[in-house]
């Protein structure tokens, strides 16, 4: 039987962390039938603890960046599942179905947050420094949801399916619909591309 060894006040093992994501996903999807069934067939599983690993080699103390990305590419490739090393993500994060999941660099994730298939932590511009959501704890964020910008969303906040948010949620809050406003003529600006322009 798989066993969790956590020694209180640590960080975390990678292989305690890679078993709490079976036990986590076993937990909160009620067709998981077995850890081995999530650990074979899961490919939100499968994209998170190729994560894991990415994100070590990017945080070494000597960084192996260019190993890292090969590995979330490969990831990409093998589960739909886009997390970019350097996004920070927090222990019992469980992606459901997986498919067309992003998570930017600069996104940060917190512990038990849910997020469905189809949603994404995306940025709204090309510059360097922060660019991606910070999302605190127990925040479940549903299938199509996109969450652009370095906004915060607060601890157990709920953002609907397909919705679109380009604020910070304080805690608690619920989000839901999406909401496009013209900004700016494409005849006056053709140079603007409207998936990042807000």
């Amino acid at each position: 039987m798989l066993q969790q060894v956590v020694v209180s006040g640590q960080k975390p093992s990678l292989r305690a962390l890679l078993v709490e994501d079976l036990r986590t996903a076993r937990r909160r999807d009620p067709a998981a039938r077995s850890l081995w069934e999530i650990a074979l067939l899961y490919p939100g599983v499968h994209a998170l603890w190729a994560h894991r690993v990415a994100h070590r080699l990017w945080t070494s103390s000597r960084p192996l960046r260019f190993p890292a990305r090969v590995l979330s590419q490969l990831s990409r490739l093998a589960t739909g599942v886009e997390i970019h090393p350097g996004a920070v993500i927090g222990r019992r994060f469980f992606i459901d179905h997986g498919m067309g999941v992003v998570i930017g660099e600069t996104a940060t994730v917190g512990e038990d947050v849910l997020m469905f298939h189809g949603s994404t932590l995306g940025g709204v511009s090309m510059s360097r420094g922060r660019r991606h959501p910070a999302v605190g704890d127990r925040v479940l964020i549903g299938a199509g949801a996109k969450v652009l910008g370095p906004i915060t969303i607060g601890d157990d906040a709920k953002v609907g399916a397909n919705a679109v948010v380009v604020v910070s949620l304080g805690s608690g809050m619920v989000a839901v619909g999406p909401k496009a406003i013209v900004v700016r003529d494409r005849k006056v600006d053709d140079a603007v591309d409207p998936a990042i322009y807000i």
